[in-house]
């Protein structure tokens, strides 16, 4: 009989429990990079930026920063296989297609030995260059170029009395 007792006083607790977790299921959602929403629902993504501007090359903030990449890449096969990329930016080919050569930089392995091709570390563009679009920044950005900064340091010291 006392087992019989504990048995239905677990199932009692394991019950209420579950009656409990299912009433606090559905609490907002922390606020991320996509507001809004409870734990259970499931909202659809925003929108993607649009096509990417066609401004040309952009200016770099800081030493070797990656450049943007000033045109579409929807459907371009970057893989093991085959990289679209170097169709036009290999050594071969950038003069004929008016585009600019990968940099020498991607010609050095982690050992910083030239190779005669672009180097495994450096064959997936995307992992560092990516399309220049429209698109806002999901959160605030505060990046000074290296010229703000030092723009800022000089009327800092002109204000300072020149110290």
């Amino acid at each position: 009989m006392k087992w019989l007792t504990m048995l239905s006083l677990s199932l009692a607790l394991v019950v209420a429990g579950l009656v409990v977790a299912e009433e606090h299921r559905d609490d907002s959602a922390p606020d991320g990079l996509r507001p809004g929403g409870t734990l259970s629902q499931s909202l659809p993504a925003p929108p993607l930026a649009g096509e990417p501007r066609d401004a040309g090359r952009e200016v770099l903030n800081y030493p070797e920063q990656p450049p943007v990449i000033p045109h579409g890449i929807r459907d371009y096969q970057v893989d093991v296989r085959t990289n679209r990329c170097l169709t036009c930016h290999s050594r071969s080919e950038a003069v004929q297609a008016g585009a600019p050569m990968v940099s020498i930089s991607h010609f050095r392995d982690r050992h910083q030995q030239v190779l005669a091709a672009v180097s495994p570390d450096r064959y997936f563009c995307t992992q560092c260059h990516v399309p220049q679009t429209d698109a806002s920044p999901i959160v605030p950005n505060t990046f000074l170029t290296v010229d703000e900064v030092l723009g800022d340091m000089l009327q800092e010291q002109r204000e300072g009395g020149g110290q």
